[in-house]
């Protein structure tokens, strides 16, 4: 299943969806204490193993963590060499001071916000698409 490559296209059809729940990114040195079904992803770095979570589950499991962020999901399937998508968003989203951490996932992009501005960020991208 191919995804869609065209930016204007991307952009019309992204129907951003604020998913429940708060997220924390947290670093370890590894994870093999931490179940694979209590993370959303994970990645190396040569820093640490790097996991983003529930913040409850997180809380349970006594991890640090700084940055508390709604999970936002664009519903349109990019593929993964589209060209632009990020940077469109990216930048229309900075411009209304809002940071946002993405990750691209086979099917869709992710964005993490600041828990504060979850719904701000939505209304933004919505915009953006009409």
């Amino acid at each position: 299943m191919k995804g869609e490559k065209n930016l204007e296209e991307l952009i019309k059809h992204m129907k951003p969806r604020l998913n429940n729940g708060e997220y924390v990114f947290v670093s370890l040195p590894n994870i093999d204490n931490i179940k694979r079904e209590d993370t959303l992803f994970e990645f190396k770095e040569t820093e640490g193993i790097t996991i983003v979570l529930e913040k409850s589950k997180a809380d349970a499991l006594k991890l640090k963590y700084h940055f508390v962020a709604s999970w936002i999901t664009l519903q349109v399937h990019s593929a993964l060499e589209a060209v632009g998508l990020t940077a469109k968003f990216s930048v229309e989203l900075a411009q209304h001071n809002i940071s946002c951490n993405v990750v691209a996932g086979y099917f869709h992009d992710h964005i993490f916000v600041d828990k504060t501005d979850g719904l701000r960020a939505v209304k933004v991208l919505e915009q953006l698409a009409d």
